[in-house]
């Protein structure tokens, strides 16, 4: 049995060989042909720049919102972990899943209501300063930091016989964090931390606005977890208090 070609050989066909290939176009046409992608002409570089600044500011505000965001510390309460107009990175990763926080963590919060003063919670005048604020290129203020020491469930009263702040009847020993010469607290107080809010304290005590000044406010004065933004990790500014911020070793005592 005789198999046709594919191919028609007739008059008027292609010669042997060149059956079913495409002869170029000339002129531009054959470049074209030739090159596929040399036909789409280069973006102007004031375009290409401004596509570069979007796609930056996407991931920046992107990284703000779930990972790392930038603050200052705007007041001397947490001496001398944090000193006034020091530059902290805040994680937000270890607070996924419901994984955080935990006790001895230093953390960033919203005002939870009235903790702040007018000025205090302002926004930055200067309109380019509030641009970077908000795509997390500046550190951010309005919110306030401190020391986790209770968390949901915990019982946290002051103070023991030895003028020790207690967790669930465990004593803290706080000489490692606190500012030089303060006492872990002048205010009296015993209280139960309700599951979804943590009490707070500042490092320097006698100078720290914290969950004990607002004892006689609605919550207490525990924190909403939803007000935390994260944690501290680090002092990124100035470099000559640059480090990283460990949990001290006396709350991993704490059952």
């Amino acid at each position: 049995m005789t198999y046709a070609p594919d191919h028609h050989t007739g008059p008027g066909s292609p010669p042997e060989g060149s059956a079913g290939r495409a002869e170029p176009a000339a002129g531009a046409d054959a470049d074209a042909a030739e090159h596929p992608g040399s036909a789409r002409a280069p973006l102007p570089v004031w375009q290409e720049m401004l596509f570069l600044l979007a796609i930056a500011l996407v991931l920046a505000m992107v990284i703000k919102a779930f990972f790392v965001q930038a603050f200052y510390i705007p007041s001397a309460s947490m001496n001398d972990t944090l000193v006034q107009n020091d530059r902290i990175l805040v994680q937000k990763v270890s607070f996924w899943g419901g994984g955080g926080p935990h006790r001895g963590d230093v953390v960033v919060f919203a005002d939870p209501g009235g903790w702040l003063g007018p000025a205090e919670s302002a926004s930055p005048g200067n309109p380019v300063t509030r641009v970077l604020e908000t795509v997390g290129l500046y550190p951010a203020g309005g919110h306030l930091v401190k020391r986790v020491i209770g968390v949901g469930g915990d019982e946290v009263r002051c103070c023991d016989a030895r003028g020790r702040i207690t967790v669930n009847g465990v004593p803290l020993e706080e000489r490692s964090y606190l500012a030089a010469g303060e006492k872990p607290s002048l205010i009296d107080f015993d209280v139960k931390v309700q599951k979804g809010y943590v009490w707070v304290q500042g490092d320097n005590r006698s100078d720290s606005a914290d969950s004990r000044v607002h004892l006689g406010d609605p919550g207490g004065g525990q924190v909403p977890e939803d007000d935390l933004v994260g944690k501290v990790f680090a002092v990124v500014w100035p470099l000559g208090h640059a480090k990283t911020l460990p949990t001290p070793a006396t709350f991993g005592s704490v059952p």
